[in-house]
């Protein structure tokens, strides 16, 4: 009998805390077994997203997420391999991908019945051979930066318009740059946080500039990358970095309001407000800001992901990831990830099919 392990949620960070490793646990669990209606599967590997730091307070701030349990296994989006059923609807062999899929190498899920859990079965070939895939641009991320920028951005094709992105060189924002400019817009600016971020950019993602917030002097290089002002923002942090762009944008500007990873260990609601002289320029402006939350638009899923399949094929969306290797890893890569360690998207490897 294989051995089983997962990552618990030892204890909570605090609502104001940067989370530590120490706040995770990953230890030997006992290996499932299944019955009629459940299926065994093997984890493959794992997604690492900022949203789930507000899952880790008690409070979340959402009204659609949900806090972990102590002492239970995190979960979030994953992806695994069926290598034992007891259910007529599914096959060992088949490779599945679930948004609460638990951090842990051998797990269970009830299929069937009222309490069964939401499993997708990965029919496309592209992707049995890059599972992780499914997790990033044929996942949420790109679901995310398609949906948000055709449904929230306003992008019209000619206008010549400047879009401004921040966490740039994330698994979402990589992606709305790259997606912004194949629908037509002129001038792609990028926030991050480090030289090589900038330059991967600008030399593989082909943003027009790329600014360093933690060396350069953002609300200067706005004014130098954005002479006509800015008609979009694809917000991913808020705090500071947003103020700066708000101020430097249009009459009749959009904010797409996708993430505030800068405000995830405070205590402060999602989305947060703005400070009141941010929110006056706002008013002034007619900025529209809201809360774009991908789930909303379900049904636009299946068309988006083949547009999304379409462009990452021809070559026209390229696609990165960083990835850590082995369970017991995802504690720290979690952690790395909200200090803004990874380029594109984060994943745990945990195993191979």
């Amino acid at each position: 009998m294989a051995q089983n392990h997962c990552v618990v949620l030892d204890h909570r960070p605090g609502e104001d805390n940067v989370t530590s490793v120490q706040c995770f646990q990953f230890k030997e669990c006992p290996m499932p077994t299944i019955e009629d209606g459940q299926i065994l599967v093997k984890t493959l590997c794992l997604s690492v997203d900022p949203y789930m730091r507000n899952r880790l307070n008690q409070q979340t701030g959402t009204d659609y997420m949900s806090p972990l349990k102590l002492d239970s296994p995190i979960d979030g989006g994953g992806v695994g391999v069926i290598v034992e059923s007891k259910s007529r609807h599914f096959c060992k062999g088949e490779i599945l991908e679930s948004f609460h899929w638990p951090w842990q190498e051998y797990a269970k899920y009830e299929v069937e019945g009222f309490n069964s859990l939401i499993v997708n079965k990965v029919e496309s070939e592209l992707v049995k051979n890059h599972v992780s895939l499914i997790l990033g641009v044929l996942g949420i991320p790109g679901l995310t930066a398609l949906l948000g920028i055709s449904e929230m951005g306003h992008v019209v094709e000619g206008a010549n318009q400047t879009i401004v992105v921040s966490g740039a060189a994330g698994a979402c924002g990589s992606l709305a740059g790259q997606i912004v400019r194949l629908k037509g817009c002129t001038n792609v600016v990028g926030i991050c946080g480090t030289a090589d971020k900038c330059n991967f950019l600008k030399e593989e993602l082909n943003f027009d500039n790329a600014i360093n917030y933690k060396e350069d002097d953002v609300d200067a290089k706005l004014e130098e990358f954005c002479p006509n002002g800015i008609d979009v923002y694809f917000d991913n942090v808020g705090g500071n970095i947003s103020n700066s762009v708000i101020r430097k944008m249009n009459k009749d500007s959009h904010i797409i309001l996708c993430g505030q990873i800068s405000m995830y260990n405070t205590s402060q609601p999602y989305p947060p407000p703005l400070d009141e002289e941010t929110e006056q320029i706002r008013e002034a402006q007619n900025i529209t800001r809201e809360r774009f939350l991908v789930l909303n638009y379900y049904d636009l899923f299946p068309k988006t992901l083949a547009e999304l399949k379409e462009l990452y094929q021809e070559g026209k969306l390229k696609y990165q990831e960083t990835v850590s290797e082995g369970l017991e890893s995802a504690p720290e890569a979690f952690v790395s990830m909200m200090a803004g360690g990874n380029i594109g998207k984060q994943i745990v490897h945990v195993a191979d099919p």
